[in-house]
C-alpha cells in the first residue's frame, strides 16, 4: 500500500501540481483547501505526511499544526510547510511548532520530492 499525503493549500494549481507530481511517484494523494478541511480529513483518513500551506482561509497553517501537535493520534505525523511566507521568523515559527521542515513558494518540486520520499520513503 502506498504512502497516504495530504496536501493543503488553497491555491488549486498548487494542489494539482502535487497531486500530479506525488501521484505519479507512488504515493496516495488527499487534498484539503482550507484549514478545517485539513483537519476534517486527517481525522477521516490516515495521513503518513501532510504538505500544509501557511496562508489559508478560515485557520491558517499555524494553527492547524498546533492543533495537531496536541492530538495524540496526530503529533508524531510529520509536517512540511510548503508557503510563501518565507521570512525567518516565519520558518522558525513553523519549525518551533512542530513542522519537520519548511519550504517557501516558488519551490522546485523535485526538492520536496526529495524531502518526502526522506519522510516516508
Amino acid at each position: 500500500m502506498s504512502n497516504r499525503i495530504l496536501v493543503v493549500d488553497d491555491e488549486v494549481n498548487i494542489v494539482k501540481l502535487l497531486e500530479s507530481r506525488l501521484t505519479a511517484n507512488g504515493y496516495t494523494v488527499i487534498t484539503a483547501y482550507n484549514g478545517r478541511e485539513a483537519l476534517d480529513k486527517v481525522k477521516q483518513e490516515r495521513a503518513d505526511l501532510i504538505i500544509l500551506d501557511l496562508m489559508l482561509p478560515d485557520i491558517d497553517g499555524y494553527e492547524v499544526l498546533r492543533l495537531l501537535r496536541l492530538e495524540e493520534d496526530y503529533k508524531e505525523v510529520p509536517i512540511i510547510m510548503l508557503t510563501g511566507c518565507g521570512q525567518m521568523n516565519d520558518i522558525k515559527k513553523g519549525i518551533e511548532g512542530g513542522a519537520v521542515s519548511y519550504i517557501a513558494k516558488p519551490f522546485k518540486p523535485n526538492v520536496l520530492l526529495g524531502i518526502v520520499r526522506g519522510l516516508v520513503g
